[in-house]
C-alpha cells in the first residue's frame, strides 16, 4: 500500500513540474510566445545601405547610406526621409521627386539593399557585441558568431527587441528563431 502512495505522489509531483517548467504562450502576462512565422516587409531605417538605380541616368545611380536622421541623399533629388518606408514606397517616391521637379520626364527607379543595419547580441554570450547583418540570419546564428553561449546561458527563451519596438519580447529559441536587421537580442541567465 505504501508502495502505491509513493507512486501516486510521485505522478503528482511530476504533473506539477511539467506545468510550471513549461512556459506560458501567451503575452498577457508577459509569457513565452511563439515567433510568427510571417514578417513584415522590410522597412528601411538608418545604417542601411542601397544600391539605387535610375534607368538611362548613371549620374543620378549608385551607393547611398541612410544616415543616423534615417535620410537619403540623391544627386539632383536632394534629401528624402526613408524611415519606415519599403523599398517599393522608396521607389515610387524617388520616382515622383524626380519627375514632379522636372528632372526627368519618366523616372524608373529600382533599388535594393546592400547591406542591412547591424544586430546586437548581448548577455550571455561569449562575445557580446554588434555584428553585421546577413540575410536569413537566425538566433542560434548570431550566438555562433558571437563565440557560443555561456555556461550559465538559457538555451530555451531569448529576449528580442526590434528596431522597431521599445520593448522586448521573450520568445521560444528554436532553431529557426529569424533576426531582423537592428534588432537587439538578449540571452538570459538560466535559473538552474
Amino acid at each position: 500500500m505504501n508502495l502505491i502512495k509513493l507512486f501516486g505522489l510521485a505522478a503528482m509531483l511530476g504533473t506539477l513540474w511539467a506545468c510550471q517548467a513549461a512556459p506560458s504562450t501567451d503575452n498577457n502576462d508577459g509569457g513565452v510566445l511563439e515567433q510568427s512565422a510571417d514578417r513584415a516587409e522590410y522597412r528601411l531605417d538608418n545604417g542601411d545601405q542601397l544600391k539605387v538605380t535610375v534607368f538611362g541616368e548613371p549620374d543620378l545611380s549608385g551607393e547611398f547610406l541612410v544616415d543616423g536622421t534615417g535620410t537619403l541623399s540623391i544627386p539632383l533629388a536632394g534629401e528624402i526621409s526613408v524611415t519606415g518606408m519599403t523599398l517599393r514606397d522608396f521607389q515610387r517616391t524617388l520616382e515622383a521627386k524626380l519627375k514632379d521637379e522636372q528632372i526627368l520626364i519618366d523616372p524608373k527607379v529600382s533599388a535594393e539593399v546592400i547591406n542591412y543595419r547591424p544586430y546586437y547580441i548581448l548577455g550571455e554570450v561569449g562575445k557580446p557585441g554588434e555584428y553585421p547583418y546577413t540575410s536569413g540570419l537566425t538566433v542560434m546564428n548570431a550566438v555562433a558568431t558571437a563565440e557560443g553561449f555561456s555556461y550559465r546561458a538559457n538555451k530555451r527563451v531569448v529576449f528580442i527587441k526590434s528596431s522597431e519596438s521599445d520593448e522586448e519580447a521573450a520568445i521560444r529559441l528554436t532553431p529557426n528563431t529569424k533576426v531582423k536587421p537592428g534588432d537587439t537580442i538578449r540571452i538570459g541567465e538560466r535559473l538552474f
